[in-house]
């Protein structure tokens, strides 16, 4: 499985970015696909996760903000980022769990200046 993450970049705070997040396996619409983030010097955080059902899960400081989806037909996930703030900067890394197994992208750099 690879996961190929896009979208990232500088944006002035109460800005929006879409990142997008193509996976290569079989069966897309099988699995839950999520986001994590990961701020210098702090420890990997979860920010959204959406099943294959659709039910989706968001971290407690991007609720209201964020926004997760997923397009089977193109195996992609997208994450809508709307009023980012400063302290959303940090690198996305796309994730998906297969049974004992953890998948990983290479990260996407998002910055906001305030």
């Amino acid at each position: 499985v690879q996961l190929v993450e896009s979208g990232g970049g500088l944006v002035q705070a109460g800005g929006s970015l879409r990142l997008s997040c193509a996976a290569s396996t079989f069966n897309f619409d099988d699995y839950t696909i999520g986001w994590f983030r990961q701020a210098p010097g702090k420890e990997r955080e979860g920010v959204a996760t959406i099943t294959s059902g659709g039910s989706t899960n968001y971290g407690d400081s991007v609720k209201g903000r964020f926004t997760i989806s997923r397009d089977n037909a193109k195996n992609t996930v997208y994450l809508q980022m709307n009023n980012l703030k400063p302290e959303d900067t940090a690198v996305y890394y796309c994730y998906m769990p297969l049974g004992v197994n953890e998948y990983w992208g290479q990260g996407t750099q998002v910055t906001v200046s305030s």
